[in-house]
């Protein structure tokens, strides 16, 4: 299958100021990609774009943006809209948290699923008629564990990116005839700003179970090189994803039918 180091274009990376979005910019540049990097720290992206004109002679632009921000958000889909050398998004922005319902700020939740729902739903609508349009294109999209495991954490977070996974499954479906590559990342704990804004201190986690940003950055770019939908950077046993995907197939044709079954019918 063919590597993202054969080809060629521009990546347009948001969340790209620090975390896994840096680390995905760094890589990309050094796979061939120019770079768009959109964060809201203008400070920080400038630093980091400057660092990998340096190291890899990439072409590196910087939008600074709040994609909670309507205005700023339109910015950045107008940019995909009309920059015909955008080959590959990543939709990496968002935030999470962990602290459960009745201690959680609702108004904070909302913005949660305009960032991690609404602007990532928007920014992929402004990508895909360009790429159709030009014959191919890739979307990596950042996911969570909580995809499939939500009671980890908030469950508003875990519903957001329970999103993000049904969001990218429906994409490859549906794009299946367009050479339109999708991939959802599942990363479990890794090492990043995330944990402060969610409210839990890193230190406090088993170090066990926390992952470095850049090896789950590089576990998830050889998931996408070798075509896979979903991809759980920390799982050693693929026959268990294999399962629970086997499983999901299975339910489908069982799923809706004319008549009740009989273990709810009336007796």
């Amino acid at each position: 299958m063919e590597t993202m180091a054969n080809s060629s274009g521009k990546a347009l990376v948001t969340g790209a100021s620090s975390g896994i979005g840096a680390v995905y910019a760094h890589r990309l540049a050094h796979r061939g990609f120019d770079l768009i990097l959109v964060a809201r720290n203008e400070e920080r992206l400038s630093a980091i774009a400057e660092r990998l004109r340096t190291e890899t002679g990439r072409k590196v632009e910087v939008i600074a943006a709040d994609l909670g921000s309507q205005s700023d958000l339109r910015r950045v889909e107008h940019v995909l809209r009309t920059d015909e050398a955008i080959t590959l998004l990543v939709n990496n922005a968002g935030f999470g948290g962990a602290a459960p319902l009745l201690e959680a700020d609702v108004d904070k939740m909302q913005q949660m699923i305009e960032l991690n729902v609404t602007a990532l739903m928007r920014l992929t609508y402004a990508a895909v008629p360009g790429f159709v349009r030009r014959g191919g294109g890739s979307i990596i999209n950042i996911a969570s564990i909580v995809a499939i495991a939500p009671e980890l954490l908030n469950g508003v977070y875990g519903g957001t990116k329970a999103f993000v996974l049904a969001f990218s499954q429906s994409l490859k479906h549906e794009l299946a005839d367009k050479n339109i590559r999708i991939q959802a990342v599942l990363p479990g704990a890794t090492a990043t700003e995330f944990w402060a804004v969610a409210g839990v201190s890193v230190e406090h986690l088993p170090s066990e179970i926390v992952m470095s940003t850049e090896d789950m950055v590089d576990a998830a770019l050889v998931g996408f090189d070798q075509g896979e939908l979903a991809t759980i950077p920390a799982l050693e046993d693929v026959d268990l994803q294999k399962a629970y995907e086997d499983a999901q197939q299975a339910l489908k044709p069982n799923l809706s039918r004319s008549a009740a079954a009989r273990r709810y019918q009336v007796k």
